[in-house]
């Protein structure tokens, strides 16, 4: 599967933005699909991730504010983040697993992410 992620930019504190993660090569609905995010400095952490069953799990960071979702018709996955805080600026990446954890994935292949930046 390739995964290309997009809609990163910048944002306001307390806006919003909306992040896509478009697959190739197979149907992500077959996967568990994950959002990380990777602050200067700071270590990959877990965001979200939705299982195939559509079961959904969020980083306490983001609980309330953040909605993931699949178009399984245009084979994406979706980041909605609303109210943006000054802890969210990062590089956004999307995975792909047979399985839901926030924990990370050491060996994965991880793509060019999308730099979300929150500034007034």
């Amino acid at each position: 599967v390739h995964l290309v992620e997009s809609g990163g930019g910048l944002v306001q504190p307390g806006g919003s933005r909306r992040l896509s993660c478009v697959g190739s090569g197979d149907s992500l609905d077959d996967y568990a699909m994950h959002w990380f995010r990777q602050a200067p400095g700071k270590e990959r952490e877990g965001v979200s991730c939705i299982t195939p069953g559509n079961y959904v799990h969020y980083a306490d960071a983001v609980k309330g504010r953040f909605t993931i979702a699949r178009d399984s018709a245009k084979n994406t996955v979706f980041l909605q983040m609303n109210n943006l805080n000054p802890a969210d600026p990062a590089v956004y990446f999307c995975a792909h697993e047979l399985f839901c954890s926030l924990r990370g994935f050491p060996a994965y292949n991880w793509g060019q992410g999308t730099h979300v930046t929150v500034s007034s």
